[in-house]
């Protein structure tokens, strides 16, 4: 469910229309989050670390009004709930765009996580499913890189509003284990403050 936004009495209004009108809309941040506590609490669950992280991020994104905005037809429309769309590595290298259902309970969106994998892994291609819907995040993991920066292949042409969040590779160092996340957002829909509470928020669910 959605309920369109009232540009008329939206203090960012002018910020909207300014950055709405732009070749490039979106702007991004890379920091580190802190992982120590959610790998244990991943273990302890027995859900896999992937799975964990992307709940806690989900969690985070519902939490924090802005990243559950998305322009339709020029109108700001707030979602219910934003779910993930997430890139799942096949066996052949390739990877397919997943669609993971959120679900406040861990357990039950690692069963989630779970079937979709499996799903994908039986498909070809990109894209997997005959819809996605615009209540999403777009999200991939990248294991094998420790990033301090990041950018996303983007098509100016193409109306897209969806926060995309990326992890890469956990490490370690004196018993503190981190994660680099790359955070890319549509500046008409929010800004820096806001994406500074998602970081607060994700890191104290991480802590939990």
């Amino acid at each position: 469910m959605k309920q369109r936004l009232n540009l008329d009495t939206w203090n960012r209004k002018e910020h909207f229309l300014f950055f709405k009108q732009m070749e490039e809309p979106f702007f991004g941040i890379t920091t580190v989050i802190d992982c120590t506590k959610a790998y244990e609490k991943a273990k302890e669950l027995r859900v896999s670390f992937f799975t964990y992280y992307l709940h806690k991020t989900l969690a985070s994104v519902n939490a924090i009004e802005p990243f559950r905005y998305r322009i339709i037809d020029n109108e700001v429309y707030i979602f219910d709930s934003i779910n993930a769309s997430a890139t799942i590595l096949r066996e052949d290298k390739t990877f397919g765009f997943s669609l993971m259902d959120y679900n406040e309970d861990c357990i039950v969106f690692s069963q989630i996580v779970k079937k979709e994998i499996e799903r994908i892994q039986l498909t070809t291609g990109l894209f997997t499913r005959v819809e996605y819907g615009e209540n999403l995040i777009h999200f991939s993991a990248l294991p094998w890189i420790n990033f301090t920066s990041f950018s996303h292949a983007r098509s100016f042409t193409w109306a897209d509003s969806c926060p995309k969040i990326s992890f890469g590779k956990m490490t370690e160092e004196n018993g503190k284990k981190t994660m680099p996340i790359s955070i890319h957002v549509h500046h008409g829909l929010m800004d820096g403050y806001h994406i500074g509470l998602f970081i607060s928020h994700l890191q104290d669910l991480m802590n939990s």
